[in-house]
């Protein structure tokens, strides 16, 4: 088949829907398909043969965070003329309703267009509920819909009612299960809890600080190590040290090479986000490393993580209770063996090949109920 991945958020800044496109489409071109992937970014020096941008990118706020998407006129008779020039059997459209890439393909496709919806939202969109008039013409020209989670399908219903296959992100487990050496400068901060994230308000990171000043109290041999960045980390900081709290060390960004090895030799990992999350692609690739899992109870990260069996979850923003989960795992050696086992097992079914597999045999449905 030839396939359209498209994107509508700039794939030069990590993102998760980002990395389910790409990892789709390295799947897939290794099952023998002509895959090509769009999304909004800066002009390429260099043409390359599986991936084109399409329209200069700019920040807006989304979901607690901050979105890079293109509204840029060119990209309409760029995809017009894209679209006559190379016809695909498949466009598949990830996060088809948001502005502005994934909704001129739309317009101009005359292939089988599947959609895969991201996000949940509990407070809803009001983006959404504005526009939707408009955009369920949109959504009527999708002969496929997906959902990365029960979350993700029921944030969607809202405002698009319809039929949502769920088919969830993948990880790479290889990748994360390969047995990875710590790093000296790991070594010495082990045993260490690990968060995983942006440094933004709904990825929780202020919870878990406050639950680690009431651990620290209890174990002060345990440290906290914070992989990731953004604009709050000076205030992060500034916090800890107001706080007096010892045994937190901010590690910034790390690279995807050395990421395994972080999750592999740590006590515990914890995801303490606030909410927002469709799914939790961080608490899958510390399952595929053996960390036990502590995280939220919210709506995405039940779709992962069933509590008592690979991971405990807590209430969302209750730091005493999150204290007090990180405590049973580290006290407890058994149970801890016992998630990182039941984690595993369970990324396994998560594996890139197995989900791509899944949206493959989605294609060949939609192209059958499309009668192509």
């Amino acid at each position: 088949m030839r396939i359209a991945l498209v994107s509508p958020y700039d794939m030069t800044f990590p993102s998760g829907v980002n990395a389910h496109v790409e990892h789709l489409a390295v799947e897939m071109r290794r099952r023998g398909h002509d895959v090509r992937t769009f999304a909004p970014g800066p002009p390429q020096r260099e043409p390359d043969p599986y991936h084109i941008t399409l329209g200069r990118s700019v920040p807006i706020p989304s979901g607690g965070s901050l979105a890079r998407v293109t509204f840029s006129p060119s990209i309409l008779g760029a995809v017009r003329r894209l679209l006559e020039r190379e016809p695909f059997d498949v466009i598949h459209l990830h996060e088809p309703l948001v502005p502005a890439l994934p909704p001129v393909f739309l317009r101009y496709s005359q292939s089988v267009n599947v959609g895969t919806f991201h996000a949940a939202h509990e407070g809803g969109s009001r983006l959404y509920w504005l526009t939707r008039p408009v955009l369920r013409r949109w959504a009527a020209r999708l002969h496929g819909r997906i959902a990365v989670s029960p979350a993700a399908a029921a944030f969607t219903q809202r405002y698009f009612p319809g039929t949502y296959e769920i088919i969830p992100n993948g990880v790479d487990v290889e990748r994360f299960q390969s047995e990875a050496p710590c790093p000296p400068e790991l070594a010495a901060l082990r045993p260490y809890v690990l968060f995983v994230g942006r440094f933004e308000s709904r990825k929780g990171l202020p919870v878990l600080l406050q639950a680690f000043q009431l651990l620290a109290a209890q174990r002060p041999g345990v440290r906290l190590v914070a992989v990731g960045d953004g604009a709050r980390r000076k205030e992060y900081e500034a916090w800890v040290r107001w706080a007096g709290l010892r045994g937190v060390h901010f590690a910034g960004y790390v690279p995807g090479a050395l990421l395994p090895a972080y999750y592999q030799h740590a006590a515990a990992f914890c995801a303490p986000n606030t909410g927002n999350e469709s799914f939790g692609i961080v608490l899958l690739e510390a399952m595929a490393a053996g960390a036990p899992v502590v995280a939220s109870d919210i709506p995405g990260f039940r779709a992962v993580v069933t509590h008592g069996q690979n991971g405990l979850l807590v209430p969302p923003r209750d730091p005493a209770a999150l204290a007090a989960a990180l405590d049973r795992v580290l006290g407890d050696s058994g149970l801890a063996a016992a998630f990182s086992g039941a984690g595993r097992e369970h990324a396994a079914a998560f594996a890139w090949p197995r989900i791509a597999a899944r949206v493959l045999e989605f294609y060949e449905q939609s192209r059958a109920a499309a009668g192509r």
